[in-house]
C-alpha cells in the first residue's frame, strides 16, 4: 500500500485523538456544574472523573481483545458507536436532571475513550512503521488531544456563563458538537480503507508458535513500558490537579482564576506536542523521553525551592499575582506532552502480532492517572502541596531509567 493511501486513515485518527480529549475533558467542567445543580461536596462533584478512569481499568483488556480479533476498522467503528452512546447519555442526564444517569454517561464515555486510544495509538505507530516516524505521527495526533483538553474548559465555562443557574443541560451545545463529529467519523470510517499492518500477508507468513508459549508480557521492555505509562499518567494528572489545589486552597485564588491558569498546562502540552511532532522523525524516542523527563525534573525542583510568596504578573487581568513556583509547574506541560507517544512507541517496538493485546494492557495501565494523584493528595495532606512534588520526582526517576536502558528489547529471539 502506498503512502498516499494512508492519508485518509491518518486524518480520521487525528480527529479521533481530538475527540478522546474532548469527551474526557468534559468531566472537569461538568463536575463544577453538578456541584451547583445538586448541591454536592467537592469530592462528590469529581465522581464523574473518577468513574471515567475506572472505565479504563475495566475496558483496557477487552479493548485489546476486540482489536486483536477484529482489527482497526471494526474496533474504531465500535469505539465511535460507544462514544455516541456515552455523549447521548450525558444529554439525557441533563434532560432528566439525574446525577446517576450522568455517572452512567461518564462510565460509557470512558469506555469509548479507552477503545479509541487502543485503536489510534498502535495504528499510527504501525502506519509510520514504528521508530521515529511512528513516534512523529503519535506526537502530531496527541497535539490535537491537548488542543481539545485546552478548549473544553473554556467552552463549557462560556456556555455556563450564559445562564443564571447551572445545570448539565447548559452543556448541550458541546454534546451536540461531539455527537455530530462522532456520527461523521462513523460514516467516513465505513467508506475508508483502514490499513491493518499487523494482518498483512507478510506478517501472517511468520511461523506461528503454539498458543500460550509467548505473549506481550514475554517482552521485558513492554512490561517496563507498561509501568512507565502508569507512572506517566500519574505525573501528568498529578501536576495539573495538585497545582489547582495549591492555587485555590493555599494561595487563595478564586477557582475560576485558578482554573484558567492551570488550563495553560494543557496549552503548553499542545505546543510541546507540535514541537515533538516536528522533531519526532529526527530524534530517537528514548532521547526525547530522556530530555523531556530531565526538563520536567528541573522545573519541579525549581518549583519546590522557590518561595510561595514570590509573585509575578502577566497583563492586567487574570494573570496577576501568580506564584512563580506555580509558573514552573505549569511550564512542565511543555515537557510532559511528548512522554506518552515516546513511551508507547518504545514499549510496542518489535512486538508484531502481540501489539494489539499489548495495547489493551496499555489502556488498562492508564488508571495510574487516578491512583497516583490520589497518593500524592494523601502526601499533600501530610506535608503540604509543594513538598508533595517530591513524590512526582520519584516517579520521573523511573521514567528516566526507562528512557536510558529499560526500553531496550532484550527478547528479539521471540517470533513476532
Amino acid at each position: 500500500m502506498t503512502k498516499k493511501n494512508y492519508l485518509p486513515a491518518i486524518a480520521i485518527m487525528f480527529a479521533l485523538f481530538f475527540m478522546i480529549a474532548f469527551i474526557t475533558g468534559l468531566h472537569n467542567p461538568l463536575g463544577i456544574i453538578v456541584k451547583f445543580q445538586f448541591g454536592f461536596s467537592n469530592a462528590a462533584s469529581q465522581l464523574g472523573n473518577l468513574i471515567n478512569f475506572l472505565a479504563y481499568a475495566c475496558m483496557g483488556l477487552p479493548a485489546g481483545y476486540i482489536l486483536k480479533k477484529h482489527g482497526y476498522k471494526v474496533s474504531s467503528l465500535v469505539a465511535v458507536s460507544v462514544g455516541i452512546l456515552g455523549v447521548g447519555t450525558f444529554w439525557l442526564s441533563g434532560l432528566l436532571s439525574n446525577f446517576w444517569v450522568y455517572l452512567l454517561g461518564a462510565f460509557i464515555s470512558g469506555f469509548a475513550a479507552c477503545m479509541l486510544n487502543a485503536v489510534v495509538n498502535p495504528m499510527l505507530n504501525s502506519i509510520g512503521q514504528g521508530g521515529k516516524k511512528g513516534n512523529q505521527l503519535i506526537q502530531y495526533g496527541n497535539s490535537l488531544n491537548s488542543l481539545a483538553a485546552t478548549f473544553v474548559p473554556f467552552f463549557i465555562g462560556w456556555l455556563t456563563g450564559q445562564h443564571a443557574s447551572h445545570s448539565i443541560s447548559d452543556a448541550n451545545p458541546a454534546f451536540f458538537i461531539a455527537l455530530g463529529v462522532f456520527v461523521l467519523a462513523f460514516v467516513i470510517i465505513i467508506f475508508t480503507k483502514i490499513p491493518e499492518p499487523e494482518l498483512d500477508e507478510e506478517m501472517l507468513s511468520v511461523p506461528q508458535q503454539k498458543d500460550g508459549i509467548y505473549s506481550c508480557f514475554s517482552f521485558r521492555h513492554f512490561v517496563l513500558g507498561s509501568i512507565a505509562v502508569f507512572v506517566y499518567m500519574g505525573v501528568e494528572i498529578g501536576i495539573a490537579n495538585t497545582t489547582n489545589l495549591y492555587l485555590t486552597h493555599e494561595i487563595g485564588l478564586m477557582p475560576g482564576k485558578a482554573g484558567v491558569i492551570v488550563s495553560l498546562f494543557w496549552f503548553f502540552m499542545f505546543i510541546g506536542r507540535l514541537v515533538g511532532g516536528y522533531f519526532g522523525s529526527r530524534f530517537a524516542s528514548h532521547d526525547m523521553l530522556s530530555f523531556a523527563t530531565f526538563g520536567t525534573m528541573i522545573l519541579l525542583i525549581m518549583a519546590i525551592f522557590t518561595p510561595s510568596d514570590l509573585l509575578v504578573s502577566f497583563g492586567q487581568r487574570i494573570f496577576t499575582d501568580i506564584p512563580v513556583n506555580a509558573v514552573f509547574l505549569i511550564l512542565t506541560g511543555f515537557f510532559t506532552s511528548v512522554m506518552w507517544g515516546n513511551i508507547f512507541n518504545m514499549a510496542v517496538e518489535g512486538l508484531g502480532k502481540y501489539t494489539s493485546s499489548a495495547t489493551g494492557f496499555f489502556m488498562f495501565m492508564v488508571c495510574g492517572g487516578g491512583i497516583l494523584p490520589a497518593i500524592q493528595g494523601a502526601i499533600a495532606d501530610l506535608i503540604g502541596y509543594i513538598p508533595s512534588f517530591w513524590f512526582v520526582l520519584l516517579c520521573l526517576a523511573y521514567l528516566l531509567f526507562y528512557a536510558s536502558s529499560g526500553y531496550k528489547n532484550v527478547n528479539r529471539k521471540i517470533p513476532v
